[in-house]
């Protein structure tokens, strides 16, 4: 594998497929600290022909801080400079298949052929039957770009360690004052949401180990269908789904064991654990079980229209926003 990465990041190819990434994206025209763009084609074949690991020293992120949506927060957001987002996305390349062959099943965020939709269709599936869990954990990471640890990140990303550490360690400057990075994968690099994904992998696995697998540690129906327990995870935000309350209770804490070790921490105040019947929101959707009720109207203001709903029995789904899936249990 290492030799395979080796003859792609050295590839001629591959180095003008990263700058020509970099350079149609929506982010080409916002320049990094030193306020350079690649906008030419002499400028374009520039970056491709200097792309190298020799001496490598990525420059300081441009820290901005962007609108969170319905929030009062802001959320900081680090900018590469062109050659460091393109060498970015050149070890990308060699990495996101190695990703893809470790990813968690039911992961569904910043991944190629998976959408919001896909984890949208797949809570309905779960949960819509009469037979389906009840309880539902609403999971919630506390800055989980921000505070990923580095020495997990170093010790268990497949790739040259030399280049990482110049991915992590940049800095970032705001209002003319460089501060370090001592932590974190800065939101708005090109690798960022690989890393962070494969932070947050093995989730999956860490519950099928508790409530699916028996003595032997093998999976067994049995233990499968009495707990319940799946996971539905689109980049740091899940759901972990429960027969009981109890059992949800005690995935949290094996959850919270898990991140422990990669640097992170649950947000208490933003960890609920919520009965199908009530619903819980993830993704933009209202997911909730009825029982004959008409599920109510979008909110005042939010130009949707009311979900379609059939008779008693009849599962109602659709509207614009805000989204609902509604299920009859």
């Amino acid at each position: 594998m290492k030799r395979l990465q080796y003859l792609l990041t050295h590839s001629y190819y591959a180095k003008v497929l990263a700058v020509r990434k970099v350079t149609t994206n929506k982010g080409k025209k916002t320049p990094g600290v030193d306020g350079e763009l690649w906008s030419t084609p002499v400028s374009k074949m520039r970056g491709v022909l200097t792309l190298t690991d020799k001496g490598y020293k990525a420059k300081p992120l441009r820290r901005v801080f962007i609108e969170k949506k319905g929030k009062k927060a802001k959320r900081p957001l680090g900018i590469p400079c062109m050659y460091d987002r393109a060498m970015q996305a050149l070890y990308a390349l060699a990495l996101d298949p190695v990703s893809e062959t470790t990813a968690d099943p039911k992961s569904f965020g910043f991944r190629k052929g998976r959408c919001a939709q896909d984890a949208c269709e797949y809570i309905f599936t779960a949960l819509s039957r009469s037979f389906s869990p009840q309880w539902v954990l609403e999971g919630d990471i506390k800055g989980c770009f921000d505070h990923i640890s580095h020495d997990w990140l170093i010790e268990h990303i497949p790739m040259d360690k030399s280049v990482l550490k110049q991915f992590l360690k940049a800095g970032f400057i705001f209002e003319r004052e460089l501060f370090p990075t001592d932590e974190g994968t800065p939101q708005g690099g090109v690798i960022s949401p690989i890393l962070a994904n494969m932070a947050l992998d093995g989730m999956q696995k860490v519950l099928s180990d508790r409530f699916h697998t028996n003595r032997l540690g093998k999976v067994d129906l049995r233990f499968k269908n009495a707990h319940k327990v799946s996971l539905v995870r689109y980049a740091d935000d899940f759901i972990v789904t429960a027969a009981t309350k109890e059992i949800a209770e005690e995935a949290k804490e094996i959850i919270r064991d898990f991140l422990q070790t990669r640097g992170l921490e649950l947000s208490e105040e933003n960890m609920v654990i919520t009965h199908i019947d009530d619903g819980f929101d993830m993704l933009g959707w209202t997911f909730r079980k009825f029982m004959g009720e008409a599920p109510p109207p979008p909110i005042k203001g939010s130009g949707g229209s009311p979900p379609t709903t059939g008779t008693a029995g009849a599962t109602g789904t659709g509207c614009s926003a805000p989204r609902t899936r509604n299920f009859c249990g």
